[in-house]
């Protein structure tokens, strides 16, 4: 009965809890998912991206992250910062406005909404009479002014959003002075844009949707100047003195409009259609910036012609007699340019174009000849073709960071040296205490290099196993060489390509060894490439091998896609990791795990027909063992074929139905078979059972039939040195699990070094285990005498750990989707066993060893088990007892790809895909700990009119993040502290004092 009692509570065993385990959300990495508007403010020199969820993020400097989420959950549609303050206004699709203050708390800042407002109409009008379409932000940084569907601009005061009924802009007023016959009352119709003038503030260009533009005086509360175009107005752009302004229309043409003081009607100086004759798409954004050499830079969006490059989506860059049309392979959501902010200066002088498409943000150098694209240090595509398989690697040595850093930066020749012109905030988070690399695997065969020490996910290196293979795309093939003559000038930009030219090429498993710089990678058509590390271009012949996983076993066909073909002779490669010997499954199946261990130059892989073993340094095959089952016949169909029945698919379910009905009849006739009763009867460890602590309800484990499909696929691999033929001689060995349970064991006999390549690694299999419920097997784990996990290969070698204990007996942990078990070795007998206690079908889906230390003393640090489960939960289990720490609630279960893409780290951290282009990062310890801590400070004030100079670094520092948006009681704290700080001042207050008496 004692293995149902439940320990009693140890306060001393919670308080290091404490220590060891903290569940946090830290970072989101990568392009936000379906973004939907951009604002910039170059007063803060931040960026800000709203998305379709109705998510906010602010970015700034790198690791300057800032987010917010409208509770709504609606699209943003809108984001505009206010005038020199850390606030911003979104607007919603909902019609709803909400304005956001960048506070400082406990010694860093954050986004928080301060206020939420919906324009409303009086009663009885239609919703198109507040429907918001413009919104403009006034210098005075008291009102805004809200452009509407019917053509009424209303004034909102800010931050309360009151609306001054008495200062509202309605159509009526606007015809009054246009004469009749150049207009009507549909003229103003529907506000397409609202623009302050930029000499002026007292006067804002109107720009109506048929066409009309009026210059409001908003003293005097008239029209002092009207603009007539005959096309759709899509956008309007001040030019920097003022004297002209600029249109863009629906027909892809543009007008340059002056603005004299004489004349209150004026015809456009000139009307241009950059890519006419022929009929062309709207122009839907324009910017007119003025250089010093005379001639300005002339950028819009769209404008192609209809027929030809209607499904294009474009911006152009003008300047004098050169033009090109950046070209992107997914829709422009907005963009901006990033130019002379500073009042005084006389002309733009533009840097950078900044673009957010929906999949990428792209960055052009405009002060480099060629306009060259900016290397972005956040906001990476990851995406940019569909994430298959992760892998993460933690504490890189510095030699190997260095070389993979030096390959990328031979990649990234064609990227502008411009610093990252989206600069603002200061990062005050301390500097990684290591060097981790995240592997991505995609979809079109190639593996990048993610530098996941902090905030920023950063690209380092890119490799391509592509020219291995026989594809259809010539990887020498340039995207953007364009003719001379060609027109329009396009040149495609950016690195997001979803379309794979051959899905077989996709990466399925990736495994690195940080201290040889070996790679092994495994594909969709069987393929295991393992490659070493080179510092220079190398041309060389790939060594091939077939490993026959079925045998030559009759009556078995494949039905999936071929093999992929190989090149022939000798390939060239990049600098970087290049691919020696190429391993080729049959069947070509994926391949559903791999195992690299490089002290012994072996390489395991595995597929749902079997798996083998590799010498990639004498380049021989060592084994195959076929693991499929009779009933297998779905294993042979692979995951691109069309051929699975449904009518057999449905006949296993049934089948499955009926024997689980017969087995529940059995166990409540109270039969047992003699599997059963030996499993009953398993033997315990007495001092373990006084550690255990078990739940008083175990969920019952129903046994699997072996005639279930997929029973051979093998789902992990793992070399150990360990006891497996008797307890006084250790061997190498390979651990194989499978889908239906099984567990093989091969003892191996690896020459020493100085006879390495003169003979053969030999394999014997020593040990088959049939788990009895039958479940996959999705972890496999040697426990040394100290009951510390196994080192890595190499990890002793180079002082990173201590050599394991081989005195003690040894212990096998295996991990199946239902329970953790531990047996003894070499004798594989049962010692203790963990089942998990969820009714509602709880299944292990990720499992790990992660090292947790105390954030109260270095001195101590504990290994447990890193448990990621169906239901979207993570539990942490200690070693070696099996008792459950805690259980943290962290994916939807409804979240499948979510939970399939989960990984975890050494040091209890995490990373899964909340949509096909963000990680979300996760932390487990209290010690390792990666979250943006970042500062906004309120830069100096410079307008047209005053300067504004907070009394000092500190004053400003407290004051304007944590008093950007509050109340005017607060602001006027502030102006009465800044007013305080001023001799004169306070000199004038002093004699007013004394003449008062």
């Amino acid at each position: 009965m004692r293995r149902f009692l439940r320990a009693g509570h140890d306060p001393v065993r919670e308080r290091l809890k404490r220590d060891l385990f903290q569940f946090n959300k830290t970072v989101e990495h990568g392009f936000p998912h379906q973004p939907s508007a951009l604002g910039y403010s170059p007063f803060l020199r931040l960026m800000a991206i709203g998305t379709r969820s109705g998510a906010i993020k602010l970015y700034g400097a790198p690791g300057v992250e800032f987010m917010g989420l409208h509770e709504e959950n609606n699209t943003v549609m809108q984001i505009h910062f206010i005038p020199d303050q850390c606030q911003l206004v979104t607007l919603l699709d909902d019609n709803s406005l909400h304005l956001w203050s960048l506070k400082q708390h406990g010694g860093t800042s954050e986004l928080r909404e301060e206020h939420r407002f919906t324009l409303k109409g009086p009663p009885g009008s239609p919703p198109s009479a507040t429907q918001v379409t413009a919104v403009l932000p006034h210098s005075s940084r008291e009102v805004l002014y809200l452009g509407t569907e019917s053509g009424n601009i209303f004034v909102v005061e800010l931050p309360s959003f009151r609306v001054l009924e008495d200062r509202t802009i309605t159509p009526e007023a606007v015809l009054q002075r246009i004469p009749e016959d150049n207009c009507n009352r549909r003229s103003c119709e529907l506000v397409e844009a609202l623009r302050e003038h930029p000499k002026n503030p007292d006067q804002i260009l109107i720009g109506y949707s048929r066409g009309l533009i009026v210059l409001w005086d908003l003293q005097n509360n008239k029209a002092t100047h009207h603009f007539l175009g005959s096309q759709q107005l899509e956008n309007l752009y001040w030019q920097r003195d003022g004297s002209k302004f600029v249109s863009c229309h629906y027909d892809g043409s543009y007008s340059q409009w002056p603005v004299s003081s004489d004349n209150r009607q004026s015809e456009p100086l000139e009307n241009t259609v950059p890519y006419g004759p022929f009929p062309c798409k709207a122009i839907s954004k324009i910017y007119w910036q003025t250089t010093k050499n005379g001639l300005p830079y002339i950028i819009f969006q769209g404008g192609m012609p209809r027929a030809s490059y209607g499904d294009r989506h474009s911006i152009s860059v003008i300047h004098g007699s050169q033009q090109t049309a950046f070209d992107f392979t997914s829709r422009v959501i907005d963009f901006f340019i990033i130019f002379s902010s500073d009042p005084a200066a006389e002309f733009d002088d533009p840097s950078a174009l900044v673009v957010l498409a929906e999949e990428e943000l792209v960055v052009i150098d405009l002060k480099s000849a060629g306009w060259p694209a900016v290397h972005p240090p956040y906001l990476a595509s990851l995406h940019c073709s569909a994430i298959t398989c992760s892998h993460h690697v933690s504490n890189i040595p510095l030699k190997l960071w260095e070389r993979i850093i030096s390959a990328g930066s031979k990649q990234n020749i064609h990227y502008s040296s411009m610093p990252w012109p989206i600069d603002g905030g200061t990062n005050i988070a301390p500097d990684p205490p290591q060097r981790d690399l995240l592997l991505t695997g995609h979809e079109d065969g190639t593996v990048r290099f993610w530098d996941a020490s902090g905030v920023c996910l950063h690209l380092l290196y890119k490799l391509s196993t592509v020219r291995v293979f026989l594809t259809d795309a010539d990887p020498n093939d340039n995207m953007n060489t364009l003719g001379d003559d060609e027109w329009p000038p396009l040149r495609k930009v950016g690195t997001f390509d979803p379309y794979s030219d051959d899905p077989r090429l996709g990466i399925q498993k990736i495994y690195l060894c940080k201290y040889s710089g070996y790679l092994a990678v495994a594909g969709t058509a069987g393929q295991v490439l393992v490659m070493e590390l080179n510092d220079e271009d190398a041309e060389h012949v790939v060594d091939h091998a077939e490993a026959d996983l079925l045998q030559d076993q009759e009556g078995y066909r494949w039905k999936g896609h071929e093999k992929l073909i190989t090149r022939d002779g000798p390939v060239r490669f990049e600098a970087g990791f290049q691919p020696f010997v190429l391993v080729q499954c049959q069947p070509p199946a994926v391949v559903t795990s791999l195992a690299l261990h490089s002290e012994w130059r072996l390489v395991a892989f595995g597929t749902s027909h079997g798996f083998g073993l590799f010498d990639h340094q004498q380049k021989r095959l060592v084994f195959v063992k076929c693991t499929l089952h009779p009933s297998d016949q779905l294993a042979l169909e692979g995951p691109l074929s069309r051929v699975k029945s449904l009518k057999k698919s449905l006949r296993q379910s049934f089948r499955r139905i009926r024997r689980s009905r017969v087995s529940s009849r059995k166990r409540r006739g109270g039969g047992g078979n003699a599997s059963e009763v030996q499993e009953a009867n398993a033997k315990f460890d007495q001092d373990v059972l006084q550690e255990m602590e078990l739940a008083p309800v175990q969920r019952k484990i129903e046994a699997r039939s072996a005639e279930d499909s997929f029973t051979g696929f093998v789902r992990t691999l793992y070399f150990a040195d360990t006891f497996l033929r008797d307890s006084s001689r250790h061997c190498p060995s390979l651990w194989a699990g499978t889908n239906g349970g099984t567990v093989y064991a091969f003892c191996l006999r690896v020459p020493p070094a100085e006879r390495r390549m003169d003979e053969p690694v030999r394999a014997e299999q020593a040990k088959e285990i049939q788990l009895m419920h039958r479940a996959p097997v999705v972890g496999i784990l040697v426990l040394d005498g100290r009951s510390t996990p196994l080192p890595e290969p190499l990890e002793v070698a180079h002082d990173l750990s201590k050599s394991p204990d081989m005195q003690g007996s040894h212990q096998l942990l295996v991990v199946s989707e239902e329970q953790f078990k531990v047996f003894t070795l070499p004798k594989v007998s049962s010692k203790l066993k963990l089942k998990l206690t969820a009714l509602e079908g709880c299944r292990v889906r990720k499992v790990t060893v992660a090292n947790f230390g105390s954030c109260k003393t270095d001195d101590y640090s504990e290994n447990d088990l890193a448990v990621l489960t169906n239901l979207g939960d993570i539990q942490i289990i200690s070693l070696p007892f099996l008792k459950l720490q805690i259980r943290y609630p962290c994916i939807r279960k409804e979240d499948v790809s979510g939970i399939a893409s989960c990984v975890f780290t050494k040091y209890g951290q995490g990373f899964y895909l909340i949509s096909p282009s963000e990680f979300e990062r996760f932390s487990l310890s209290t010690k390792w700990l990666v979250e943006p801590r970042c500062i906004v400070d309120m830069p100096e004030v410079t307008t047209n009119n005053h300067v504004h100079k907070p009394g000092s670094e500190n004053a400003a520092r407290k004051s304007s993040p944590g008093d950007c948006g509050e109340d005017e009681r607060k602001s006027g704290r502030l102006m009465e502290h800044a007013l305080l700080n001023d001799e004169k001042v306070l000199k004038e207050i002093q004699s007013t004092l004394e003449g008062g008496r």
